[in-house]
C-alpha cells in the first residue's frame, strides 16, 4: 500500500482528491465549506465557478477575502433556495456526522446538484474499535478530536452504513475512495482491503438512482 501525494499539498488530502474527481469548468456549491480552502484551490487550478454556504462569521468573512462567493447561513435551509440542477457538484466534507436529517440533505442535494461528493469519518476504523473495547469510553482520535460531551458530531456512520443508507435512500454511488490521512492530513494513504476496519475517513460520490457501482 503506497502513499499517495498529489502535487498542490496546500489543502487537505482528502479535500485533494475530492478536487481531483471535480472536471474542470464545473459549477460547484461546497456546504459547509469552511474558510474556502477547497473552493479557492478549485478555482485557482480548475476555473470552476463556486459557491459556498458557511454558517461561521468569521470563516464567512475569510471566504469573502479571497474572493470566493459564499452564503452565511444554515446549509439544511439556504440548500432548498436553489432551482433543479443549478451545479454540476455538490460536495458535502466531512459534515454528514452533523447532519439532523441526512436522507432530506441528502435529496436535495441530488435536487440541485448532477453530483454529489459526501465524506465523513469512518466511526469503524480499528483504532476506534480498539479504544471502546480496552476502555469503555467514547473514543478520541485525530480524526474524531471531541471529547463525547462537547462533540458536534451528532451521528455515528461507518463505510458500510453510507453503502446500505445509499439503497436504502435510493441514490446510486458511482465512485468511492477509502483513505488514511497523516502529516497533519496533508497526505495520505489509499486503502483497498477491508476499508471498513482499515479506512479514516470514506469518500463517496453518488448520484440519483437506485443502482450502486
Amino acid at each position: 500500500m503506497s502513499i499517495v501525494k498529489f502535487k498542490n499539498n496546500g489543502i487537505r488530502f482528502d479535500l485533494q482528491l475530492v478536487a481531483s474527481w471535480i472536471e474542470p469548468g464545473s459549477r460547484v456549491l461546497d456546504l459547509g465549506c469552511g474558510e474556502g480552502d477547497l473552493l479557492f484551490y478549485l478555482k485557482t487550478h480548475k476555473a470552476i465557478e463556486g459557491k459556498g454556504i458557511e454558517k461561521d462569521e468569521a470563516k464567512v468573512v475569510r471566504c469573502i477575502e479571497r474572493g470566493l462567493s459564499v452564503l452565511q447561513g444554515d446549509m439544511n435551509e439556504e440548500i432548498e433556495d436553489f432551482p433543479d440542477q443549478a451545479f454540476d457538484y455538490i460536495v458535502l466534507s466531512q459534515t454528514l456526522q452533523q447532519v439532523y436529517a441526512p436522507d432530506r440533505l441528502i435529496r436535495s442535494i441530488l435536487r440541485i446538484g448532477r453530483n454529489g461528493i459526501v465524506s465523513f469519518p469512518n466511526f469503524s476504523h480499528w483504532r476506534i474499535r480498539l479504544q471502546l473495547l480496552l476502555t469503555g469510553m467514547a473514543p478520541v482520535t485525530s480524526q474524531l478530536p471531541y471529547q463525547w460531551y462537547d462533540t458536534p458530531n451528532i451521528r455515528v456512520i461507518t463505510i458500510k452504513d453510507f453503502i446500505l443508507f445509499s439503497k436504502q435512500v435510493g441514490f446510486m454511488i458511482v465512485k468511492a475512495a477509502a483513505i488514511n490521512t497523516q502529516g497533519q492530513e496533508k497526505w495520505g494513504r489509499m486503502i483497498k482491503t477491508l476499508a471498513n476496519l482499515r479506512a479514516t475517513y470514506g469518500i463517496f460520490q453518488i448520484k440519483q438512482g437506485d443502482r450502486n457501482s
